[in-house]
């Protein structure tokens, strides 16, 4: 299955390359109040519950309920998926914190995260050969794909024993063949994410040593939309909210009619499904999400991120800072106030209402 969060460095920089030379605040499709929206998404674990809830009309009704209609688009390939958001051809996109912050907010797409879906709960891990001590890796080469989310999850195992980048090799390695390459004499260590994880952890003399259950609530998977046609558009944001936690209501049930489509649609079985769930934490309690949403903890993990992502090049060449682009929640800014690109939105979820 195809991971949700994982750019290889060339597709970024391209799409930044292609970015810089638009305007910035680009904006989405038609400006002002209107009742036709497009959101677009890619297969993960934590986002199968928009496909069920498009499938099952659980979307439609919502939508019906505030009179608008939402096209909700499946996109193969999760780097093109950004790419349409920031090109402003749908107004939302599932996507993570980090991507969030490095391709639209960075290229001044002022944008919100209307909902966080989900955290990796184990679904990133750190594989060694021939020790179970993280501390082991000091020296090692260790393959993984660059500047992604996994470079950054690399970045804080090592931290957690005292140890930094500048201590290992990374060697880029695609998302397709970190599977196979593990097995060659000359790598003895790899940073993964779920279904390869697991079939790595199944070989000989493999060690997981850190995952991402050990950093909770730091790899966010979230439904990012446009600031400009939310603010005109309230109950497009209501309306995917309101599907979103009635999907979230079946899964906290174990409705496993709902769970089975799910695993179908992500080319899985029910049994398979459950497992990859297990190292996800989705946010099945609005309540819980909204508490993370207005939280310090979080403008602390943005800049993390952004501290990560200015460190590797990821904010772009005319960036003069990690604090180069503003992240706002109700617990402050962390960054520029004067160019807040980023926002977590907390309201909606607030107000979300069961009743049909």
């Amino acid at each position: 299955m195809p991971a949700r969060s994982r750019i290889a460095p060339l597709a970024r920089l391209a799409i930044i390359g292609a970015l810089v030379l638009a305007p910035l605040g680009y904006a989405h499709a038609a400006s002002g109040p209107r009742d036709n929206f497009s959101v677009c998404w890619s297969i993960y674990a934590g986002w199968m519950p928009w496909s069920y809830a498009d499938s099952s009309g659980i979307l439609d009704k919502w939508a019906d309920k505030y009179d608008i209609s939402i096209d909700l688009v499946q996109v193969n390939d999760y780097v093109e998926s950004i790419n349409q958001y920031t090109s402003g051809n749908v107004d939302g996109c599932a996507m993570t914190n980090m991507d969030a912050l490095t391709l639209p907010a960075a290229s001044g797409v002022d944008s919100t995260a209307l909902i966080i879906n989900d955290y990796s709960d184990g679904n990133d891990g750190i594989v060694l050969k021939g020790s179970d001590d993280l501390a082991d890796i000091a020296g090692r080469k260790v393959n993984l794909v660059q500047f992604s989310v996994s470079h950054y999850f690399l970045a804080r195992a090592l931290e957690s024993v005292g140890l930094s980048e500048r201590d290992v090799e990374t060697v880029n390695t695609s998302d397709a063949d970190i599977v196979g390459v593990f097995v060659n004499d000359d790598v003895d260590a790899v940073a993964a994410w779920n279904p390869q994880l697991m079939s790595i952890a199944d070989m000989p003399d493999a060690h997981v040593v850190f995952t991402s259950h050990e950093i909770p609530r730091e790899i966010l998977d979230m439904m990012v939309v446009s600031t400009e046609t939310l603010k005109a558009n309230p109950d497009f944001g209501n309306a995917l909210v309101g599907a979103w936690y009635e999907v979230m209501e079946k899964i906290a049930a174990g409705d496993e009619a709902a769970l089975s489509a799910m695993a179908e649609a992500a080319g899985t079985d029910l049994a398979g499904y459950k497992k990859q769930l297990e190292a996800t934490h989705l946010y099945t309690d609005p309540a819980e999400a909204a508490k993370l949403m207005k939280s310090q903890e979080l403008l602390d993990t943005m800049q993390r991120v952004a501290e990560f992502s200015y460190k590797h090049g990821l904010l772009g060449a005319g960036a003069p800072g990690p604090d180069f682009v503003g992240i706002e929640n109700p617990a402050g800014v962390y960054g520029t106030p004067s160019n807040v690109q980023l926002r977590f939105d907390p309201t909606y979820t607030e107000g979300y209402d069961k009743a049909q």
